[in-house]
């Protein structure tokens, strides 16, 4: 049997796995709170690994070790960023976001959380919000298609916008039935099947070495080690040739974490803010073993493909070290298994992010203009319309893509961090926080970031750095400068952050909105 056979029986194991989740999911879902945000029912692992695994996406497996193999590891600042970032985020956001989203209306949007917070009556806050939602997933969901489509080339040397068609059918058909529980335990089997993967490839590629030492001194000795590049001595230095702006702008990915709708709405799912604890030491330490994985992929490629007659499918970005190891060393069928922890860092952040955008556009722009309010069925509905409706215009951008994977996810990353993650903190920490000081903190974060990733400034330093200072600044200056939150919005502010600390400090603590 040929090895694209055993390939195509294991993907289409895990694929039918994904889509019996979706059904089963499907028939715990009957209204549409539980359609967007699960009920609030989230138990603190599930959320863990589905917010590991829809933020990793495709990154983590192919993007990561590909710029780690061409670049050295001064590329590892994004990883230590984004460890950080991470663990800030469970720690700061989640608790008081979990409170204070149930405390403001129950809101089940970041948008209408937003609205709810502030009481913006103009309604200007809601819809400037899931513009930018709108906008920037789009292209996030893009990269996602990228690295379906590459994923298809390189494990069957098939086209690459077949691969992408099919990646793109099978996630928009469990998270179109299934909704935000289908999402979060697919997430979560994903991220399980990430985290075994990352860590069998890259031990089984040292094993097969001859000199497994080398990995530590190859890259910088050998002129070969990243596909005839000249030969980096400074390869394993996290500083030497790079410069203080590199270094702050690949830190600055952490930053990025505070306003992720995709991430941030695991947390408005949890069961009570004390469950946030649990979820931080499941997720961070995924995380680390995760990208230690990704590291030590690059670091065995950088001798497995150059001291071996195999070589990298991806001659460009070199995104395909992991797919291409796991093809070389193992029996077809355990190999086709392992390439679906590819599919599933893919799928999981692509379903994320869909289910976000169409709750946009339902929860945030249809609802805020109809005149009617829909019933729950038809809300249903149209969020999987919806659903399909962003997918296809993804696909179109993807179709011809004229960047990296790593480039798509940096620019969406940027655009989301610094335009909500200002925001939410100052949402969750600042009680004169108002409502002009709010949208000025949006536009000009995304402005700023939009702005500066489209020119040369991009390349000296990442364009979330000016974009969140920017808007941080905007958020102050401008919240001064106008009329103060009423007392109510203060007073309900004071209830939310109560409620968060008293829950954070008793597992079983129970509370509802008039707590």
């Amino acid at each position: 049997m040929e090895s694209s056979t055993w390939y195509v029986i294991a993907i289409i194991i895990y694929l039918f796995t994904m889509l019996a989740i979706g059904y089963w999911s499907y028939r715990q879902t009957s209204e549409y709170d539980e359609y967007v945000l699960g009920g609030r029912g989230l138990n603190p692992f599930v959320a863990a690994l589905s917010a590991g695994a829809s933020d990793m996406s495709g990154w983590l497996l192919m993007g990561l070790p590909g710029a780690l193999f061409l670049t050295g590891m001064s590329e590892l600042w994004i990883a230590i960023g984004l460890t950080v970032g991470a663990w800030f985020n469970w720690k700061l956001v989640a608790p008081r976001l979990r409170a204070y989203t149930e405390v403001a209306n129950n809101s089940i949007t970041v948008p209408s959380f937003f609205e709810n917070r502030l009481r913006d009556k103009s309604r200007a806050l809601r819809v400037i919000a899931s513009l930018i939602i709108i906008f920037f997933f789009t292209f996030y969901v893009s990269s996602g298609m990228v690295a379906g489509g590459r994923y298809f080339e390189s494990t069957f040397q098939g086209d690459y916008l077949t691969g992408m068609l099919i990646v793109a059918a099978v996630t928009v058909a469990y998270t179109f039935i299934g909704g935000f529980l289908a999402v979060s335990y697919t997430d979560a089997v994903q991220g399980i099947l990430m985290f075994l993967s990352l860590a069998i490839v890259p031990i089984m590629a040292i094993i097969s070495l001859d000199n497994p030492a080398d990995i530590f001194s190859f890259a910088a000795e050998n002129p070969y080690a990243t596909g005839g590049a000249i030969v980096n001595p400074d390869y394993f230095s996290m500083i030497s040739g790079v410069s203080a702006a590199v270094i702050i702008g690949n830190l600055a990915w952490g930053l990025g974490y505070f306003g992720q709708p995709h991430i941030i709405v695991r947390f408005m799912a949890l069961r009570t803010p004390a469950d946030a604890k649990t979820g931080r030491r499941v997720g961070i330490l995924w995380m680390a073993l995760s990208v230690l994985g990704a590291i030590f992929c690059a670091l065995a490629g950088t001798v497995f493909f150059t001291t071996t007659e195999h070589a990298i499918t991806d001659q460009q970005s070199y995104e395909t070290i992991f797919l291409d190891m796991a093809q070389i060393m193992f029996h077809p069928l355990f190999a086709g298994l392992v390439l679906t922890a590819v599919l599933a860092a893919i799928m999981s952040t692509m379903s994320s992010q869909l289910l976000v955008v169409s709750s946009s556009l339902i929860e945030d722009l249809l609802k805020v203009f109809s005149k009617k309010e829909p019933s729950e069925s038809t809300l249903i509905n149209l969020s999987r319309t919806a659903v399909v409706g962003v997918a296809i215009l993804a696909a179109i951008l993807a179709v011809n893509p004229n960047d990296s994977i790593l480039g798509l996810v940096g620019f969406a990353w940027a655009g989301f961090g610094a335009a909500f993650g200002p925001l939410v903190l100052f949402s969750l920490f600042w009680s004169r926080l108002n409502v002009p000081g709010a949208i000025a903190g949006m536009v000009v974060g995304a402005v700023v970031t939009i702005g500066w990733g489209m020119s040369a400034l991009s390349d000296s330093l990442y364009e979330i750095v000016p974009g969140f200072a920017a808007s941080c600044l905007a958020i102050v200056v401008v919240s001064l400068a106008t009329k103060a939150p009423s007392a109510e919005i203060t007073k309900e502010f004071d209830l939310a952050i109560d409620v968060s600390r008293r829950a954070a400090g008793d597992e079983s603590f129970e509370f509802s909105a008039t707590a």
